[in-house]
């Protein structure tokens, strides 16, 4: 890629920061002007909770795409990490289990996650099969142990410690949403500053080109789908200590709308190209317009219909932008 395409892609992308930044604005100020109940503190700290755990799994979505494929366990993943950790504090006294048996779990849950993300990535690299089949193998594989070894109950009883974890605040922000800023900051070095970051935009732009310059595409797609998995176990363990309790099937309806977000956060959907921060500044906005619409009573099929005009919207408005204005030759 030439020096003046990168430049335009620089700007492209400051673009995309902008625009985003702006809308945010606008609907923030709209919502407020709707409704004196949007900027209480209740429903600010509201958002900053249920945030994280969107955005914690659409981070373990967006490396995949960013490569060229995609990650369908991602939520199974979360829920099989967040049973292993539940599984140890049990095996430890549940509500009487101490730190050490909570540091003995987030292992566990991180070894589930890590494995799930390396048998992926290794499927992937060494069979040349198509991620969504080989990622839709593992959600099989994930729901049905899952099911298997909990009967399908929800598994409760942890020390009052971990609840605090999900619930608690360090300074006024609340801890779930600092673990997901500290994961977005790790997310972005990595892609940004790191041989590994490099080598998955090459993957996703042409991942034959990128076996022909000296850069190991299995060992790529293997570490990046491990790094899925291990962001995968982040959630799952914020999503137990926030709602106190695990089970398999929590947060599945998130799976299209971390796709929906990284797309919407100007990521390539067929590879190579996108950013952390554009993503999160999605994320932001989608959790904006969930709040807004639901202080505002507004109908959830009404809501869902909006959701789909705005995506569209968006989507044609980018087309436009980048046609006309900065379109790479």
């Amino acid at each position: 890629m030439t020096k003046t395409n990168r430049r335009k892609i620089k700007r492209y992308m400051e673009g995309e920061v902008a625009g985003l930044s702006i809308f945010l604005i606008v609907i923030v100020i709209a919502f407020s002007l709707a409704s004196p109940k949007f900027l209480t503190g209740a429903n600010l700290s509201s958002m900053a909770i249920q945030l994280p755990e969107l955005g914690l799994l659409t981070l373990a979505m967006l490396i995949p795409i960013l490569s060229g494929g995609l990650n369908l366990s991602i939520t199974y993943t979360a829920n099989m990490s967040g049973l292993a950790l539940a599984w140890t504090l049990q095996a430890f006294g549940g509500p009487a289990a101490g730190v050490e048996a909570f540091i003995l779990g987030c292992v566990f849950a991180f070894s589930v996650g890590a494995l799930s993300g390396f048998i992926i990535g290794f499927v992937v690299a060494y069979t040349k099969a198509h991620p969504i089949l080989v990622s839709l193998s593992m959600m099989i594989l994930m729901r049905g142990i899952g099911e298997f070894m909990s009967h399908g109950k929800d598994i409760t009883g942890f020390p009052q410690f971990v609840q605090n974890i999900g619930q608690g605040e360090i300074g006024g922000v609340p801890i779930p949403l600092l673990v997901f800023i500290a994961c977005a900051v790790v997310w972005h070095i990595i892609l940004s500053r790191t041989r590994q970051g490099f080598g998955t935009y090459m993957l996703g732009s042409n991942i034959m080109a990128t076996a022909y310059s000296g850069i190991s595409t299995k060992r790529n797609l293997i570490i990046l789908y491990t790094l899925s998995g291990l962001m995968c176990s982040v959630a799952g363990i914020i999503m137990l200590s926030r709602f106190n309790s695990v089970r398999v099937g929590h947060g599945e309806s998130f799976l299209l709308i971390t796709v929906l977000a990284c797309f919407l956060g100007a990521v390539n959907p067929f590879g190579g190209f996108g950013r952390v921060v554009p993503v999160v500044l999605a994320l932001i906005i989608l959790q904006v317009l969930t709040s807004g619409l639901n202080i505002l009573g507004s109908n959830q099929h009404l809501s869902t219909a909006l959701w789909g005009i705005f995506l569209i919207a968006v989507m044609v408005l980018r087309w436009a932008w980048w046609r006309y204005s900065i379109k790479i030759k």
